[in-house]
Parts: C-alpha cells; structure tokens; sequence
C-alpha cells in the first residue's frame, strides 16, 4: 500500500499546515493544466488521495488505524480550493465564433519577360468572404445567436466519472452549442449559419523584377475569411518561371545561343538579334571560334529591389557543313590547301609554350 506520509513527502507527525504546504507545493507542479506530461498527472493524482485523506483528521485517525476508508472526490475541486476560481474552480471561456480563416497557397505562372521587367499578375481565387446578408454574424436577418439554455453560456459541461480512485470530475464541450455558449435557431439562408459564403474573386498582384523561381510572395489579410465572419487568413503566392524557347537565366545574366556559319565565322559578320529589349546589333569578329561568348552589358535580369541589370551572354556556335557540291568542295579544299592546314592532332600537342604562343598570337588555332 502507498505511503500518503511518503507521496507528500513528510512526516507521519506533520501538522496539518505542513501537509498543507506539502501538497500546495506538489499541485503547483504536478496539476495536468500545468503539466501535460502522462506521468506527471498519474502523481497528481496520487498526491490528491493522499491530501484527500490525510488532510481529514477523521480519515487520517482511519487512515493511521490501517482503515483506508471509501468516499469520492474531486481532483479539480481540492486543487481550485488552493489556487482560486469561481467556488475554488476557474472557469474557461466560451471559444468565439468569429476566428481565424485559413491561409490560401496560390502557384503563380509567370514569363521570364515578367522576371526581367516586373509585371502585374491577375490572379483567380476560390475563396471564401464575410457573408453580406448577415454580416456575419450566421443568423437570419432580424434575429440573433442565442445563449445557449443547455449550459448557460459557459460553452462547456461538467459530469462526474467514477474511477479506481473516487469519482472525478470532468469538463467537457457542450454537445448543444459545441462550445461556443451560443446557438443561432434561425440560421442565415444565404450562408447556413457559417457566416461566411464561398466565391471567386480577381486579384491584381505585383511581380517584382529579379524574383526567382520557388520564391513565394506573402499577402496578409488576402485568405479566406474565418469561420463566424472571422479575419482573413494569409495569400501566399509561390512563383513559377515558365522556361523561354530562346533565353535562359544564370542569376542576373540571361543566356542565348547564336548559331554561326562557318564562313561568317571566319570572315566576321554584323548581324542583330531579337532580345527582351526589341533588336539589338550584335558584331562577330573574323576568326570567331565555336564556343566563344559575346556580352551585351546591361540586357540581363534587373537585379532584385534594384534598378541595375546584368548581362545578355550569348554563345557563338559554328555551324560546319554537311553537305558540299562538288564546287563548294574544290574550293574549301584550295583554302585549305593555301593555308597550309596540318593534320588533326590534339590541342598543344608536342609544341612548346613559345609555339603555342606564337601560332594564338598569328591566328593558328
């Protein structure tokens, strides 16, 4: 059998102002509205039996006599004895109809033409609003939520559970207003007492220049409207960069690919192409080889919050030939011919530092 002396932790002597302190001091650390933790409200309890009993002269004299004796309690009731509240209990409010509507998690398709520049985005949301008919409120026009007749307002009731050790008593939402401490009889009949309505609404939404893909755009107040006609929850808004046919991004520089002829290459060509900013002129030098990059300052991504923009880099490929005339042949072969061309080899192969040198510095390759 426990010791009630032991759980309390004092002596079999103890004043009952001892005992008293004891338990105060246990409750306070022990009590389940302060201590969630299993263990801790399987003490309280044991420390509640023991006060109950010890804290009773006639139960302690039985108690002292090795006569447990029998009767219920109230965990709450001996506890709120100590603490306070409303004939020793605290009472906890009714929740409130009006609460909080939920966030809205919206994915946002935009252009990398919208990602350089910055756009406005017309957004399409299902949602939901404050219900104009009743403003709210989920009753019917010339009526009111109730208080409840079933717990009279306090949105909770009390029953008794009987247990191994006693009978206990519990609190529990009321099964009439479900906690709220009031019912609507004549509910609205545009939103059935939801005091909300479903519905899809446009919003204007700006894309700042610079934004990456996966970032996400947090509009406060933009969700739905709460139960009860309650505030509006968060807009988030999560971006995706559709991919461009011609350009690509690399941080704040965009990246495009110009394909060359073989002979434009060698010659050198002024040409223009067609970029974000409308035409652009765009010179490749004689001698251009596959591979080699030609910036256009300034024609990048605009840097985010700022007006500064980076670079258009665009990579020459050399298109070679496949299919020659017999002329078309003869005559690359006489180019060949009168350059000299060696046979393919490695790139530096069994040359000296002073011969690469010289054939970079002569154009050789």
């Amino acid at each position: 059998m426990t010791d009630h002396y032991e759980t309390l932790g004092v002596s079999h002597d103890a004043s009952q102002d001892e005992i008293k302190k004891a338990y105060r001091r246990l409750a306070r650390r022990l009590h389940p509205d302060v201590n969630p933790d299993p263990a801790a409200a399987e003490q309280f309890k044991q420390v509640t039996l023991a006060y109950e009993v010890l804290s009773d002269e006639t139960k302690r004299a039985q108690y002292d006599r090795g006569d447990t004796g029998d009767g219920a309690f109230g965990f709450g009731d001996i506890f709120d004895a100590f603490f306070g509240g409303g004939q020793g209990r605290s009472r906890r409010e009714p929740k409130p109809r009006a609460q909080r509507g939920d966030d809205a998690l919206v994915r946002l398709q935009v252009t990398l033409r919208d990602v350089v520049f910055g756009a406005t985005k017309t957004v399409e949301l299902d949602t939901a609003k404050r219900c104009e008919t009743c403003d709210g409120s989920g009753a019917a026009p010339g009526s009111h939520p109730e208080t409840c007749e079933y717990c009279h307002g306090q949105g909770y009731v009390q029953q008794t559970v009987r247990s191994l050790l006693g009978n206990v008593l519990t609190e529990t939402a009321c099964p009439i207003c479900k906690g709220y401490g009031t019912t609507i009889p004549q509910p609205c009949p545009d939103c059935a007492g939801q005091g909300r309505v479903r519905t899809r609404e446009s919003l204007d939404v700006p894309v700042p220049a610079g934004i990456d893909n996966g970032v996400r755009l947090h509009l406060a107040g933009r969700g739905e409207v709460g139960p009860g006609g309650g505030p509006r929850g968060d807009l988030y808004l999560e971006v995706n960069v559709q991919s461009d046919e011609t350009f690509t991004r690399d941080g704040d520089a965009l990246l495009a690919t110009l394909d060359v002829s073989m002979t434009d290459a060698i010659l050198g060509v002024e040409t223009e192409i067609e970029t974000f900013d409308g035409p652009l002129p765009i010179e490749v030098r004689p001698g251009t080889q596959s591979g080699d990059v030609i910036t256009l300052r300034g024609h990048g991504v605009t840097r985010l919050h700022r007006d500064a923009r980076g670079d258009l880099r665009v990579t020459v490929r050399v298109q070679t030939p496949t299919r020659l005339t017999a002329e078309q042949r003869r005559l690359v072969k006489r180019l060949a011919d009168s350059r000299g061309d060696e046979a393919p080899r490695l790139a530096n192969a069994g040359r000296t530092g002073f011969q690469r040198f010289r054939d970079r510095f002569m154009g050789r390759g």
